[in-house]
C-alpha cells in the first residue's frame, strides 16, 4: 500500500526512521474515516482540492497519533488518582469506527465529501 502523502513530502515531529510506517498507518485510518471511498475511487481520481485536503489530513493525523501514542494505545477509558483525573477534550477529538483523531483532521476530511454516511456506493 502506498501512502497518500509520500514520506519525502512530510514535515513534522515524527522521527525520519518512523515516518513511512506512521504515514501508512495514518492512511489506513483515513481510509476507515472515509469508508474506503479513496481506495474505491483511486487517489489519483480525486480532485486536486480533495487530494490536498487528504494529504493535509494524513500529515495531521500521523502527527496526532505520534504525539498521543501512549494515550491512544492505552486500554483505559479514564484515569484518576488522589482526586486528579485525566480525559480527552471531546470537542477536540472524534472517534468514528474505532479511529480516534483530531476534530481538525475530521473537519478536513468532511470538506472532501468522502465522509458522508448517506452516500451509497461513494
Amino acid at each position: 500500500m502506498s501512502t497518500y502523502l509520500p514520506p519525502e513530502e512530510y514535515s513534522g515531529a515524527i522521527p525520519a526512521e518512523e515516518v513511512e510506517a506512521r504515514l501508512k498507518r495514518a492512511c489506513r485510518d483515513i481510509d476507515s474515516l472515509t469508508f474506503n471511498r479513496i481506495v474505491e475511487k483511486g487517489f489519483e481520481n480525486l480532485t486536486e482540492f480533495q487530494q490536498e485536503l487528504v494529504k493535509e489530513a494524513v500529515k495531521l493525523h500521523a502527527d496526532f497519533c505520534y504525539e498521543n501514542a501512549e494515550l491512544l494505545d492505552s486500554p483505559l477509558a479514564s484515569y484518576a488518582i488522589n482526586g486528579v483525573s485525566m480525559s480527552f477534550d471531546k470537542s477536540k477529538i472524534v472517534t468514528i469506527g474505532g479511529v480516534t483523531t483530531s476534530s481538525e483532521v475530521y473537519g478536513l476530511l468532511m470538506q472532501t465529501g468522502l465522509c458522508c454516511r448517506s452516500l451509497a456506493g461513494g
